[in-house]
């Protein structure tokens, strides 16, 4: 007869449910699952939750065995100890990012869950990405908001499955009683979103390659990224530069910035220009000043030459009649660069 252990997954361990921002509904989305799992006859409790739940949530958990928390210090913390008595098959953490109190024998949350692990536990956890330690500069800078409690990238590095909780921003708009129509907010959810996606595919890649080089393998493709943004005093360069260059961290390729050189430029404008090239410079690009009566041509031959697989550039969004009847150098650039990618930024 099957016992409990023999019917324990294998060889899913980890899974982590991340949140590009708070009210994305993470933790509804983790205990519907815990919720489902149990009908199909899995042995699940809930070892944590956060204080303040919406109904919804709360309407699920009535139906989970919760284990409960115990006090240290006088702060409630997760117990660790009952769980490990208790050895469910599923053990469902909500808020991975929690340091605990003083006395505890780990100082954080996501080290409870290694001895979890450790004991053949299936964790599935929660948590937002602010609080990922390797981002959470880049998320306050963003955000403006500060946060002390991280989890480390390497620790989600170890999970066997990351689901990235991605909703419009319209409908996180709705939930956090927020106006969909700022356009500031919609950019700022929309480079939360991309900074998510692309953490979770950068933790995909190592794992492969970890995989194939445990197995003496090379890796099957053959093609490098490398990523150019196309600069002009008039571009959003700061906007450009920052989503080129977690591009390119996510695929540890090459990053070039071009300036197509214009005569006569006006003082501001050189100003401008000359900020641009140092902002680049400090993301760790290769600039290169270019020069040619044809700018089009010049970026999409300087493309071809350093083999570009993706082409930022900037747009305006004021169009004449003309341009829209004829088209613009930008429907130019898109025709020709038939291998590559190009990413537009309105400005």
């Amino acid at each position: 007869m099957p016992t409990q252990a023999d019917r324990r997954p294998d060889p899913e361990r980890l899974k982590v449910f991340l949140g590009y921002a708070s009210g994305v509904g993470k933790s509804l989305r983790m205990l519907d699952e815990a919720r489902r799992r149990r009908e199909r006859g899995q042995d699940v409790v809930v070892g944590a939750i956060q204080p303040q739940r919406p109904a919804d949530v709360e309407a699920i958990l009535s139906t989970l065995e919760v284990i409960p928390f115990k006090l240290i210090n006088g702060t409630e913390t997760m117990d660790v100890d009952a769980i490990l008595r208790r050895k469910p098959q599923v053990c469902i953490v909500d808020g991975l990012a929690y340091d605990n109190p003083p006395g505890s024998r780990h100082a954080q949350r996501w080290q409870d869950l290694e001895e979890l692990l450790a004991a053949g536990i299936v964790v599935i956890t929660s948590v937002n990405l602010q609080h990922i330690q390797e981002e959470r500069e880049k998320v306050e800078k963003i955000t403006g908001k500060h946060v002390t409690a991280t989890v480390p990238k390497q620790f989600l590095s170890t999970a066997d499955e990351i689901v990235v909780v991605d909703v419009p921003p319209e409908l996180l708009f709705a939930r956090t009683g927020e106006s969909a129509a700022d356009p500031e907010q919609a950019r700022r959810l929309s480079e939360l979103r991309e900074i998510a996606l692309l953490l979770t595919a950068d933790i995909v890649d190592r794992q492969l390659e970890e995989y194939l080089a445990s197995q003496g393998l090379g890796q099957p493709w053959g093609a490098q990224e490398r990523i150019l943004v196309c600069i002009t005093p008039r571009a959003n360069a700061a906007r450009m530069i920052a989503g080129a260059k977690r591009s390119a961290e996510r695929f540890h390729c090459d990053l070039l910035v071009a300036y197509v050189r214009q005569p006569d430029l006006k003082p501001q404008d050189q100003a401008i220009l000359e900020r641009s090239l140092v902002m680049a410079r400090e993301a760790g690009a290769q600039v290169e000043i270019l020069e040619d009566d044809d700018p089009i041509e010049t970026i999409l031959r300087f493309a071809r030459e350093h083999r570009i697989t993706q082409i930022f550039v900037g747009h305006s969004l004021r169009r004449s009649w003309w341009y829209r009847l004829a088209g613009g150098p930008l429907d130019r650039l898109i025709r020709a660069a038939e291998d590559m990618d190009v990413h537009v930024f309105p400005h």
